[in-house]
């Protein structure tokens, strides 16, 4: 009976220990999670060291970016890709999930502005000064993003409407998939001129501005986020979606040229 008791006490013991190990090691370590973020091309580089520097305060958190025109992030959501936060270039790619039922409605919060430029390439002689330069003889060919997915593109349309120039700006039209495909195209003097956002401007070396769109057309440019009602991790989205109004995010996004919403 000794010897029971004795097993039994010991036995006690090792379960015990055993759940105050478990307990403890709860406590010093968060839970994995990943996330995935598809965000409109413009802020590839501004959300990459967002992202860098998310991760490095929360070591259990991983983020996957997915970065391509608002307009394509919006189909492959429509489509079923597996995203957990949306953070388009434009409203109207939002309105669209939004009308669809596809996103968290109360998450989605506008985070920052940007403005639509004209650029050429950096060695341009051409002397391209403004709009209205595209209807003329020194432009050839002009390239912008495809107005149906880009929203630099759908803006560079309202500036040509705006302007009355739509119809000799479409004759010389190169059109590219994504705002950062325009500015490639700018770079490297397959066109004389394109329209991308200041943001993008401002990270090429290759490029130079050349006119700013109307206060009318840029006063409508308004970054949104939103969680995605299919996501498996709205907690953790969430996290990382405050994280974009903290001080530290903010002085990244200036760092790059975007401005915060004032609310």
């Amino acid at each position: 009976m000794k010897f029971i008791n004795k097993y039994y006490f010991i036995t006690l013991c090792l379960v015990a220990l055993m759940v105050m190990v478990t307990t403890l090691s709860g406590c010093s370590a968060s839970t994995p999670v990943d996330i995935t973020v598809s965000a409109a091309g413009s802020l590839t580089d501004v959300i990459t060291e967002i992202n860098t520097l998310y991760m490095e305060k929360n070591s259990n958190v991983t983020i996957t970016a997915n970065f391509a025109s608002s307009g394509t992030l919006q189909q492959q959501i429509e489509q079923g890709a597996p995203v957990d936060v949306f953070f388009s270039a434009a409203a109207k790619q939002m309105d669209n999930l939004q009308n669809g039922d596809l996103i968290l409605v109360d998450t989605r919060q506008n985070v920052v502005t940007n403005s639509i430029v004209l650029v050429v390439p950096l060695d341009s002689t051409l002397n391209i000064t403004s709009f209205e330069d595209l209807t003329t003889d020194k432009v050839q060919k002009v390239a912008y993003g495809d107005p149906s997915f880009v929203p630099a593109g759908n803006y560079a349309k309202q500036v040509f409407d705006f302007l009355g120039i739509t119809t000799q700006v479409e004759a010389k039209k190169i059109i590219g998939s994504d705002v950062r495909q325009v500015l490639t195209y700018v770079e490297t003097g397959e066109v004389d001129a394109g329209l991308v956002f200041a943001t993008d401007a401002l990270i090429s070396a290759g490029v130079k501005v050349v006119a700013s769109a109307p206060a009318e057309i840029n006063a409508k440019i308004i970054y949104p986020v939103a969680i995605i009602k299919a996501s498996t991790n709205v907690e953790a989205a969430q996290a990382y979606i405050d994280f974009l109004f903290t001080d530290e995010a903010k002085a990244i996004f200036e760092k790059y040229g975007f401005s915060m919403v004032v609310s």
